[in-house]
């Protein structure tokens, strides 16, 4: 059986938030970013970067190899 290990990233909150609309902090929240320069690692997933899509000027993503 081989096993194949998911993609990760990391993402990290540039921006602030406080301008933004509810939807956008809410999906940041989901994120698990709470406050600037907060760092989380994901499976890359698609449901992960469309939620990073969606406030994709809020975040910088990274992979890790």
């Amino acid at each position: 059986m081989v096993l194949t290990m998911a993609k990760k990233i990391l993402v990290k909150q540039v921006k602030s938030i406080i301008t933004e609309k509810p939807n956008q902090r809410a999906t940041l929240r989901a994120l698990g970013l709470r406050r600037m320069n907060a760092v989380r690692e994901h499976d890359d997933t698609p449901v992960i970067r469309g939620m990073i899509n969606k406030v994709r000027h809020l975040v910088e993503v990274s992979e890790i190899k």
